[in-house]
């Protein structure tokens, strides 16, 4: 900013100052006119400039005025650092032409949308960071059209989330290019909800039909020649709450797994020990096992083994695991229970078993580590490779391998495959026929974990 005068007074003195010169020195005739006229020019060009140099230190004052009350005067409110801390991802995009693809950039982009696209800087090409078809048709309305625009956004892999897409236009930017911002709403919850309503109607009609009809089959007969048959009543009330119990581990398996996916995008962060969650499931267990001759062998580390977690879903698995292991172990034999921590993602998927055929049921987007792995063993008859790609599924059985009395509801492992997703952990079975079988399922090892002592071998018998 100028003083308000300018450069205008130490000219227009200097002018005056020769003028007078020359009207002087031309009336008292001491010199002709183009002598007088020099000397003027003189005079006005030592008087400018000494008057130049008052305006100036007048003109540095100046400055040196508003600069301190510019410096005193409110801050202005840090925008960016009040978009940082939106939870909401945002994008601003800028582009030049509709056909040049690589002139949308995104000029900033808030610590959520980093996040949520995985880049690392705050500006680059869109279609490095986006490449869903939808969501950048929604951007070039609003930057060529200036129309407001709106898409589906899925970010897929096995944690997938699903955002509402919104695009504004923003104008003009000073060099002309046109300017929108792209904005992200998390809809996962929603979209979970109404898939997780319709797949527990699908499953418990599904699977409580059969246990219904055996119901009301049993009631019919009781009601009819089987009335006065005491021996046929008592065995047919013995099947008949033996379906009833079935139904309701069912019904307790569906919600839980219903439970598991509706949050299954947001990880858990609590502090968890799984070497006490295992000693606990074991406690549990154990006169199970005694009832059935087998002997339970956990391996554990001395200074436990905190992981990230939520301790009520890893006793869950840990409980899911060895239940299965004992269902299909025989007499005599033994269940190995096994924490390890400190490992990488290839480590902790390795191999225990050298003949076996071995399969990653889950693998984390984003493996990092390290990583806790929990191995349970068992002795039992072992699977076939064909076999090993479902057993996560739904209900999925083992065809030809009878579980005992102690049947389950075939949703153990989904169980434990969405657990271990929700954890950002993975889960993997090695196993060959007669063999045994071997699940592991690791989990993020927490932080400041310090080093563990070497294994302590116990057995439960």
């Amino acid at each position: 900013m100028r003083a308000p005068q300018g450069w205008r007074w130490p000219a227009l003195a200097a002018g005056a100052a020769g003028l007078a010169v020359v009207v002087l020195l031309a009336v008292s005739r001491r010199l002709d006119l183009v002598e007088a006229l020099s000397a003027g020019a003189f005079v006005a060009g030592v008087t400018g400039l000494a008057l130049l140099a008052a305006d100036r230190s007048a003109q540095a004052r100046f400055d040196n005025l508003m600069r301190s009350s510019v410096e005193r005067a409110p801050e202005a409110p840090p925008y960016p650092a009040l978009i940082n801390a939106l939870p909401d991802p945002i994008l601003v995009v800028s582009a030049a032409e509709r056909d040049d693809l690589t002139s949308r950039r995104y000029i900033f982009a808030n610590s959520a949308a980093r996040d949520l696209l995985r880049i690392d800087r705050g500006e680059g090409l869109l279609v490095s960071a986006i490449r869903d078809p939808q969501v950048l048709e929604a951007v070039d309305e609003a930057l060529f059209a200036g129309l407001d625009a709106e898409a589906v956004y899925e970010t897929g892999g096995v944690q997938d989330r699903f955002l509402r897409a919104y695009a504004r236009p923003l104008g003009l930017a000073l060099d002309g290019r046109r300017l929108a911002i792209l904005m992200f709403r998390d809809e996962t919850e929603f979209h979970r909800v109404e898939r997780t309503r319709v797949d527990f109607l699908a499953n418990a009609s599904h699977e409580l039909r059969t246990p219904l009809a055996s119901l009301s089959g049993f009631i019919e007969t009781l009601r009819g020649h089987a009335k006065e048959d005491p021996g046929a009543r008592e065995r047919f009330l013995g099947i008949m709450q033996a379906q009833a119990e079935r139904m309701r581990r069912l019904i307790d398996d569906l919600l839980s797994l219903s439970r598991i996916e509706l949050n299954e995008h947001i990880a858990p962060a609590d502090r968890v020990d799984l070497a006490a969650a295992v000693m606990d499931v074991v406690d549990a267990l154990s006169p199970i096992a005694r009832e059935r001759g087998v002997t339970l062998e956990p391996r554990l580390p001395a200074m436990g083994a905190p992981v990230t977690g939520d301790r009520d879903q890893l006793v869950q698995v840990v409980q899911n695991l060895v239940d299965n292991a004992l269902k299909y172990s025989g007499e005599g034999a033994t269940v190995r229970i096994v924490v390890e921590p400190g490992l990488s993602p290839d480590s902790a998927t390795a191999g225990q078993r050298p003949d076996a055929a071995r399969l990653a049921l889950l693998t984390p987007d984003h493996p990092q580590g390290p990583y806790t792995a929990l191995r349970v063993s068992d002795q039992g008859p072992g699977i076939a490779r064909a076999n090993l790609p479902r057993l996560t599924e739904r209900f999925y059985r083992v065809e030809g391998q009878k579980s005992g009395e102690r049947s389950g509801t075939g949703l153990g492992l989904a169980i434990v495959k969405h657990i271990a997703n929700r954890h950002r952990g993975g889960l993997a079975v090695e196993s060959g026929e007669g063999q045994g079988t071997t699940f592991t399922a690791y989990f993020p090892q927490a932080p400041a974990v310090v080093a563990q002592a070497p294994a302590a071998v116990a057995k439960v018998s």
